[in-house]
């Protein structure tokens, strides 16, 4: 059997991934193949160069709680208004998100991580979507996790490379192409309980992302359930905090390893396999007040 993890991306929400990873590898649920797309790009590149054990976890989870929105989307005036005007293809300088990745990676290309790590992207000159399997790994995540308009697009083997979200944001298609015949989804969700709407462009913009995503994955379960076992880890819900807040990490980390480890007992416990898809349903029936 050929277990896969994919993970969507999901921008700051990306630490609920953190959880889910945890509860996993507690219960020796390792992968063979990890497919990443944005934030799941940056998480996945992680797990995948490093022993699938819950130290591994703890490890990422430390990451998170370090990061601030002013490291990875930091002001500056002058890129700002460059983008705005026409003179740049992006608002947000990327080098403090070069950085994290380049010290957390533990290898240098695709193909020597340990974990067989699959990086989704979108080419900007046609629009495909594209799966990296070997080459530069800080380059091929930096470019998956290049928010179009708001990260400057990434050179990769010729081609000018955006966030994989644009095309496929859980890419589970990936995974059963690879043959993957268990598939575990770590979804990030979205902010379903605001009280009040997104502030600033940069936040309407990830959040509208956020929730375009969750519909498509509703429909890509619907349509590669019969091609392999899918399990989908619940994501938070409901819950406020929005894309574009780093500085709820640990609430999310600590909701989604609680809700994660409720939903794994319950289903080694059970022998419905197609049940295992239920908590992709939560992603769109959010009849809470």
């Amino acid at each position: 059997m050929t277990r896969a993890f994919v993970l969507s991306g999901g921008s700051s929400l990306g630490a609920i991934q953190v959880g889910m990873l945890h509860a996993l590898f507690e219960r020796d649920i390792a992968p063979d193949e990890i497919v990443g797309t944005s934030v799941g790009a940056i998480n996945g590149a992680f797990i995948a160069s490093r022993p699938p054990t819950v130290e591994t976890a703890v490890a990422l989870a430390d990451v998170w709680s370090g990061l601030r929105r002013s490291i990875v989307f930091p002001a500056n005036p002058l890129t700002g208004f460059a983008g705005f005007i026409g003179r740049s293809d992006h608002l947000v300088p990327n080098a403090n998100l070069r950085r994290v990745i380049t010290r957390h990676l533990d290898a240098d290309r695709l193909e020597d991580m340990p974990v067989a790590l699959h990086v989704i992207v979108t080419d900007v000159l046609s629009g495909r979507e594209l799966r990296l399997s070997r080459g530069p790994a800080v380059d091929a995540v930096m470019a998956s996790a290049a928010v179009p308009g708001v990260f400057a697009p990434v050179r990769f083997a010729g081609r000018q490379l955006i966030d994989g979200g644009v095309s496929d944001n859980t890419p589970l298609s990936h995974a059963v192409a690879l043959g993957a015949d268990e598939i575990y989804v770590l979804p990030t969700g979205y902010a379903c309980a605001l009280t009040e709407h997104p502030r600033g462009a940069l936040a309407m913009l990830l959040h509208a992302m956020s929730v375009m995503i969750a519909q498509r994955l509703h429909v890509e379960i619907a349509l590669y359930r019969t091609d392999a076992r899918i399990i989908v880890l619940p994501p938070p819900c409901p819950q406020h905090i929005q894309p574009i807040d780093f500085s709820h990490a640990g609430e999310l980390i600590a909701r989604a390893l609680d809700d994660s480890r409720v939903f794994l007992d319950w289903l080694a416990g059970s022998n419905r396999p197609a049940d295992a898809t239920a908590p992709a349903a939560r992603l769109l029936a959010h009849d809470h007040p």
